[in-house]
């Protein structure tokens, strides 16, 4: 093989119009995830990756970088970034499988996108107007959450003379000092662990903390205490919807302590922002997001916990003058507009069984509920 790794990548992204991932697999070419397909890459010089090549590729986006190599070794798997100047930056996963290497490479946009790039509901920008408390932005990998975490940083960056800190595995996107003062740091180059970090951040004096997920108890527990000391924190859960959040951390917690831990989760929460990437009509895909907001009655109903009739989703349902909406009631709207099909909300519902019911006026154009 005597194309480099920048030439690979490189053809690699030429090859087409919304790729997100670029993927190295033994015993098949290179292939990019376009619109949320896998579609392979023809490179004469490389029709078909043999494990030595994904070991070279491996080695050159590791560089030097000693950490990282051990941690590879001894973990079977380590997350970096990697960038082409003047091209683009990427989060890359290198692990081992079947002995050899396999890298999964995520493009991360150059420039970082705004709230409207990102055809985000206008509401959410209260989210960057906030003093205290927690934003959590959840959902599975690849839905978009770092986007839009970036593009509320961004906006605050624009707009508050205020120290922000964020510590990121691995930093994603570059934050310039605007108004705002940031300093972004990273796993393994920067810190052991996101609650290292985080504790460390309490002595820091930022008045907005980023934490690229919150992974564990530790975590969750100083991230809570820093929101109850005058800190903006936001941060990351691999959650679909706002009762997972919930539930997720409070199940986090022994059983003994999740009274109390309730308690300070609904005092210190302000918004959770759920989103999916769902597939259009048209072609490409459109974000749908879930968004539960600070009131009375959410702060009750996390508390306490749902029941009959007191639901997180019953508060959203009912929600939207103060700027809520669920699932659901969004693919409901995209179906009507003509942006999805009927069988795509199916497939993408929270409660496919209710949808149906809303949606008995419309006719199915797919004529199967697979779901």
């Amino acid at each position: 093989m005597t194309l480099s790794t920048p030439d690979i990548i490189i053809a690699m992204l030429q090859s087409g119009s919304g790729i997100s991932d670029l993927i190295f697999s033994p015993g098949r070419p290179p292939q990019v995830e376009m619109h949320g397909h896998l579609v392979a890459v023809a490179i004469a010089e490389l029709p078909m990756l043999k494990p030595e090549h994904t070991a070279r590729i491996a080695a050159d986006l590791l560089g030097d970088n000693e950490h990282m190599q051990r941690t590879l070794k001894e973990q079977g798997a380590c997350d970096l970034s990697y960038s082409l100047p003047e091209r683009s930056r990427f989060r890359v996963n290198i692990f081992r499988q079947r002995g050899t290497h396999a890298i999964v490479m995520r493009v991360i946009a150059t420039k970082i996108p705004s709230l409207a790039d990102l055809n985000l509901p206008p509401a959410i920008a209260e989210a960057a107007g906030l003093k205290n408390g927690i934003v959590l932005v959840t959902g599975p990998t690849g839905s978009g959450k770092s986007s839009t975490l970036a593009a509320l940083i961004d906006l605050i960056n624009e707009s508050r003379p205020e120290h922000i800190l964020t510590i990121e595995d691995p930093i994603e996107f570059l934050h310039l000092h605007k108004k705002a003062t940031v300093h972004q740091r990273e796993l393994g180059a920067d810190t052991p662990t996101f609650a290292a970090a985080l504790r460390a951040a309490l002595r820091q004096a930022p008045k907005v903390i980023l934490v690229g997920e919150m992974r564990d108890r530790e975590t969750i527990e100083i991230a809570l205490t820093a929101a109850e000391t005058g800190h903006l924190v936001f941060s990351t859960l691999h959650t679909i919807d706002a009762s997972k959040t919930v539930e997720r951390i409070v199940g986090t917690f022994e059983a003994a302590d999740q009274k109390i831990i309730r308690q300070r989760l609904s005092a210190s929460f302000r918004y959770f922002i759920s989103q999916r990437l769902i597939p259009k009509k048209s072609g490409g895909r459109i974000a749908i997001l879930e968004v539960l907001k600070s009131t009375l009655r959410t702060r009750d109903y996390i508390e306490k916990g749902d029941t009959e009739g007191r639901s997180l989703l019953d508060a959203m349902r009912d929600g939207e003058l103060d700027g809520m909406q669920y699932f659901d009631g969004e693919l409901e709207k995209l179906v009507r507009d003509g942006t999805i099909s009927l069988q795509t909300a199916y497939l993408y519902a929270t409660n496919a069984g209710n949808l149906a019911l809303q949606m008995a006026d419309v006719p199915d154009e797919d004529s199967i509920i697979t779901r």
